[in-house]
């Protein structure tokens, strides 16, 4: 069964909609984006989270002591990594926490993926490299990779079956949530009913 994650909610509505709709992921961006929550804003909506549902924290490049207090403060269970975060930085959060790390790689051809596949994180996340652009890489450079990924980058109900069809762990949904930049209860419920039915068929 693919999962889901819906990425970028930063509204109590936004965890309303998620609680109601059931990914099994969803994400908190501390990094600068339209969709950043900071520590307080992140607190309040986990207060209200379903505990159906893993919070994510998605950082860029942040330090190790600031993801920790996250983690620490049980308002984030994955940290999920989009900067130049190496392997001794992956092993500190390690040797901090338990938290499974996902580490994003931008994918540009096939040396890429080859990369990814390679990352001591517990997951690898591929995606085009400007999160919640909603666009796309050329997913026929995914292939068969024989580790778990997350497969993000302009998914929507329009291509949510040639997603699934690659047989990711997880795909990560953003943009493709949204109206008017604001998370759309009817996308969300939507997509995630749609991607349970497509994952049975499989």
């Amino acid at each position: 069964m693919v999962k889901i994650k819906i990425c970028g909610l930063k509204r109590q509505e936004d965890v309303f909609y998620a609680n109601e709709a059931e990914p099994d992921y969803i994400g908190f961006v501390f990094a600068e984006s339209a969709r950043r929550v900071d520590f307080a804003k992140a607190a309040e909506l986990r207060e209200i989270l379903s505990g159906k549902i893993t919070p994510v924290g998605v950082f860029v490049n942040a330090s190790v002591s600031s993801i920790i207090e996250l983690y620490k403060a049980e308002i984030i269970r994955v940290v999920q990594l989009h900067g130049n975060e190496d392997e001794r930085f992956i092993a500190e959060i390690r040797e901090s926490c338990s938290a499974p790390v996902i580490k994003a790689v931008p994918v540009k051809n096939e040396k890429d993926v080859a990369a990814a596949r390679l990352s001591p994180a517990d997951y690898i996340m591929l995606d085009q490299g400007t999160g919640g652009s909603g666009k796309s890489f050329d997913w026929n450079l995914v292939g068969k990779l024989d580790r778990p990924f997350f497969l993000a980058g302009g998914i929507n109900i329009n291509n949510l079956e040639k997603a699934v069809n690659l047989s990711p762990y997880a795909v990560d949904i953003s943009s493709g949530a949204e109206s008017g930049n604001e998370k759309d209860r009817d996308k969300m419920i939507k997509l995630v009913r749609e991607i349970r039915k497509l994952s049975v068929s499989l």
